[in-house]
């Protein structure tokens, strides 16, 4: 266990970071670590979370926090690493090994660090305690006066370290590394004066004047615009210093010397010195020359180098005087990519440009280069090279040395002329194309290094490389232009069907087609392989086809014919990888969900985040898996039916893993979402906790979760129900209720309904109230009254069945909503009441919250309005924090219709406009309706008519 608060604020243990939720539970920790040992008053724990006035209901607040962390902390175990979080009368302390604290070992390598005679060791220490840092401290809490003073504090601690080790740098001679670490720090740091003259002594002493002086300007500058002053005497010292010459590099540098051409020492033009720059052999001659490893010369092997004077080049034309031309045929039956052909047009266009088409297996890579190559013959008087590198094939990659001397000799340079190593043919290649206008193809490349040594040397060469790698390092080295090349869109996929088996057998079966190319993935080699199965088959109909690829078991036999196909083209893909990258390949095939994160993917495979988030880059390069956005990957339906092929043993563990990294998730985001107000904290018995939990920082970031993996969870769910696990399967669903409260009317019920059918499968007595509760609340609020008396009635006797009180405080809640709505509002009342006792005797002030929340509605309709603002008054002494968005809308709804109904129109009115901006900027476009129909009710002011309007379209169209 180690607790961090040099970077984001967390608890690291085994098993990855504690899910600490909201920013004040974390704020909280931050306050105690940072006293470490040292009871820690409520009064500072108060201005630790709150920078205004606190709410009154404040200690209320940290003592739930503090219960919180406490559960955590006790549930990773932490008695065994001598940690506790103890109270003491009106304070709390958190007891720790001050060895667990990052910035406690922080400060004991500082003190390390001084008492070190030897500046080498000096540089290790202070090396390893700034490795300790992992971004601005404390971040991630909430931003009070404390919290950022202690920040400060420790920021001006790493910068004064940061220092320290540029002088250690400085004392061993190494003032080019001291800039190195200054220079970022004074780009980030531009004001502080003593980082400034630091960066300038080390680049002055490192041989860099002229930079060292900018660096004076540029600061003496931001002095005087930003804060009106001059410089400070050290920053002074250090300019005059350089401009004296002292302390500057000793004797003159011999690498700032150049001989003179032609002078005793000087070498040969393109020539290597023996004991200078090793890469100096391999570069390009100098211009006036070309050199040729000539065979036929003493020596053999290219030792000696001929010189041939530029004026007369070997001729770039083969016999007969036609341009080279090494391409294959154009393909047949091209059709679509009219984008990508433009933006590879587009990408030609620049100076010496390197194009880079990339794309999954079987995509149509090839095809769209040779297309494109074809066009426009004329655009390349030179001629037009091709080369397969065969970086995904059965068969060996040809050498960079066979490819060049294939294209000297498409070029006119003789055969004994072609030297024999490949840093000089690859040196003549980019000489002799120094001044033509040439398109080099370089098809199936697997990695940069394969292709740079075939690029030619011209500014009017075009060089076109494929790959089912991105090749970042090209794009790197040498600007290369990436050209995606995704699958067919429907519409292109016929078309291409219709170019094999003609237009008149696609029209007849205009829907069946589509869906051939829907099967096929939009992938146009799996369409090809289909065409072609058709072709040979002319008493096949589309739709008997397509029925056949409708079964994903054999669905991939159907799209191979001979030694062509889409299995073929993966399994090449597939060699290429690490044993590593394809373990987690195999294992997302037998994700249930459409799309996936590192966190999603350990669970699957079985390792870790960091593990599978680099697994997932590799399988992205290889376009084995798509970066749909930042952090969520999807696969190909071809090859996630790969995928689940390579290790089918494996889909009951991995299936386990994912429902259960589904479950430790939705527990976190609920807990964000709304602390206290979970309805199930009871794991499965077989529970596999993943190695690390998301950890959602407040509930904006946890809502957006439950948002965005909505449909994955429902599939999740859908997935454990048929393999027969009803636990996981109505945990899952029912872990969704801040989003279902949140949009309440967004169809739920099959979900829900899923989930009921989970619960009574288990014989669940806990699982089956608690579902019925949120199912029949849903129904009441879609106007289902009927349905949701029949849903709520067993649902309190089920809970007092499983021992479950808060359950049936919720079941009595729930019940009486829609027994209010069917007017019996004295039983309804009565049922609040009885929710009420339930929550007080155990207690819980979420669930007593919501019973008086609903006990002040229902008063209010009674026409007790007086009693309905006595509720909502103690419901607001309770709580709720700012978390809690809804409630607080709600009880400031009810609390303004109250005043109104009391005649106090201008407080009401005031309570319901609070409600409504409040709902307004947390998005809860429900509340704002129902405190937008209030206000109108009694004024007709145009703001709100807009307001009301907004939200209700706003709602129609979230669901």
């Amino acid at each position: 266990m180690e607790f961090r608060l040099l970077g984001t604020v967390c608890v690291d243990t085994l098993t990855g970071p504690l899910p600490l939720g909201p920013a004040k539970r974390r704020s909280l920790l931050a306050a105690l670590l940072l006293h470490a040992n040292t009871p820690v008053s409520m009064a500072r724990l108060t201005d630790c979370l709150w920078d205004e006035e606190p709410p009154l209901h404040a200690r209320t607040v940290i003592q739930g926090h503090v219960s919180r962390l406490r559960a955590l902390l006790v549930g990773a175990d932490a008695q065994a690493y001598g940690v506790e979080l103890a109270t003491l009368g009106d304070a709390y302390v958190l007891r720790a090994p001050e060895t667990l604290l990052d910035s406690q070992r922080f400060e004991e390598l500082l003190m390390l660090a001084r008492e070190q005679r030897e500046p080498a060791d000096t540089v290790l220490m202070l090396k390893e305690a700034l490795s300790l840092w992992q971004g601005p401290a404390l971040t991630g809490t909430f931003a009070s006066a404390p919290l950022q003073a202690a920040a400060h504090a420790l920021e001006e601690s790493r910068l004064s370290t940061v220092e320290q080790l540029a002088r250690a740098y400085g004392e061993l001679g190494e003032h080019h590394r001291a800039a190195a670490v200054l220079r970022a720090e004074a780009v980030a740091h531009p004001l502080r004066e003593s980082l400034a003259a630091a960066l300038m002594t080390a680049l002055h002493r490192s041989g860099r004047q002229s930079e060292a002086l900018d660096c004076f300007h540029r600061t003496r500058r931001l002095l005087a615009d930003e804060l009106g002053i001059d410089p400070g005497r050290e920053l002074a010292d250090a300019y005059a210093r350089i401009l004296r010459g002292e302390g500057g590099p000793g004797g003159p540098v011999a690498s700032g010397r150049t001989a003179e051409a032609g002078g005793p020492g000087a070498p040969l033009p393109g020539a290597a010195s023996a004991h200078g720059d090793p890469g100096a052999a391999s570069a390009a001659p100098q211009a006036g020359s070309l050199l040729l490893a000539d065979a036929a010369a003493p020596g053999g092997s290219g030792g000696a180098q001929a010189v041939l004077p530029a004026h007369a080049p070997p001729s770039p034309y083969t016999a007969g005087g036609v341009p080279a031309d090494l391409l294959p045929r154009a393909p047949r039956g091209f059709h679509g990519r009219g984008a990508e052909l433009t933006a590879l047009s587009r990408a030609a266009a620049g100076e010496a440009p390197v194009c880079l088409v990339t794309g999954p297996a079987g995509v149509g890579k090839t095809a769209l280069a040779l297309h494109w190559a074809r066009r426009s013959p004329a655009a390349f008087p030179d001629g037009r090279l091709f080369a397969d590198l065969r970086g995904f094939g059965d068969t060996a990659e040809p050498t960079p040395l066979e490819v060049l001397r294939e294209f000297l000799l498409a070029l006119g340079v003789a055969p004994r002329r072609v030297p024999e190593s490949m840093a000089g043919a690859a040196a003549l290649f980019r000489s002799l194309t120094d001044r033509l206008s040439l398109l080099v193809v370089l098809d199936n490349a697997r990695d940069s290094a394969q292709v740079r040594p075939l690029l030619p040397g011209g500014a009017d060469c075009v060089t076109l490389v494929t790959s089912r790698h991105r090749l970042d390092g090209l794009i790197a080295s040498d600007a290369a232009v990436p050209v995606p090349v995704d699958i067919l869109e429907p519409t292109d996929g016929t078309a291409l069907l219709a170019g094999v088996l003609g237009e008149e057998r696609v029209l007849a079966e205009p829907v069946a087609a589509r869906r051939l190319a829907e099967l096929c993935g939009g992938l146009p080699l799996a369409l090809r392989v289909t065409a072609a199965r058709l072709a040979g088959r002319p008493q096949w109909t589309l739709a008997a086809m397509a029925e056949e690829l409708a079964d994903e078991r054999s669905r991939l036999s159907y799209l191979d014919v001979e030694d062509t196909g889409v299995s073929a083209a993966l399994r090449l893909t597939v060699q290429q990888l690490p044993p590593d990258a394809v373990h987690h390949l195999g294992r997302l095939g037998h994700h249930p969900g459409s799309h996936f994160d590192p966190y999603t993917a350990a669970a699957l495979a079985g390792s870790d985040p960091v593990t599978a988030g680099a697994a997932l880059e590799r399988l992205a390069a290889a376009h084995l898996v798509t970066e749909a956005g930042p952090g969520r990957w999807i696969l190909h339906d071809l090859v996630r039916l790969y995928a689940r092929g390579l290790d089918p043993a494996a889909a009951p563990d991995a299936l386990i893993g994912v429902l259960d990294h589904y479950i430790a998730t939705a527990l976190a985001a609920a807990d964000t979402a709304e602390p206290g107000g979970e309805p199930c904290f009871v794991l499965p018995d077989d529970f596999h906790a993943p190695t690390a939990t998301r950890d959602f920082t407040d509930r904006a970031e946890a809502m957006s979760w439950l948002a965005a993996e909505r449909e994955d969870l429902t599939l999740a769910a859908t997935a454990a129900r048929a393999a027969g696990l009803d636990d996981r399967a109505w945990r899952i669903i029912l872990l969704q209720w801040p989003h279902v409260v949140w949009r309440v009317r967004d169809g739920w019920t099959p979900m829900l309904e899923l989930a009921l059918a989970a619960a009574v499968a288990r014989e669940d007595p806990y699982a089956e109230s608690r579902v019925r509760n949120l199912l029949g609340w849903v129904l009441t609020e879609e106007g289902r009254t009927g349905e949701a008396v029949a849903m709520l009635e067993p649902s309190p006797g089920l809970a007092r069945q499983a021992g479950d009180r808060l359950g049936e405080a919720t079941a009595f809640i729930n019940l009486a909503i829609v027994q209010a709505e069917q007017g019996g509002l004295d039983v309804a009342m009565e049922g609040c009441e009885r929710a009420l006792g339930l929550a007080r005797e155990e207690p819980d002030a979420h669930t007593e919250m919501l019973a008086l929340q609903h006990l002040a509605r229902m008063q209010l309709t009674a026409g007790r309005p007086q009693d309905a603002l006595d509720s909502a008054r103690t419901a607001f002494d309770l709580g709720p924090e700012h978390e809690e968005a809804a409630r607080r809308v709600l009880l400031l709804s009810v609390s303004g219709e109250a005043r109104l109904a009391l005649g106090a129109e201008e407080e009401g009115i005031r309570l319901l406009d609070e409600a409504a901006a409040e709902a307004e900027r947390a998005g809860y476009d429900e509340g704002a309706v129902r405190a937008l129909e209030a206000l109108l009710r009694v004024t007709a002011s145009p703001d709100y008519v807009r307001r009301h309007t907004e939200a209700t379209r706003r709602l129609t169209a979230d669901g």
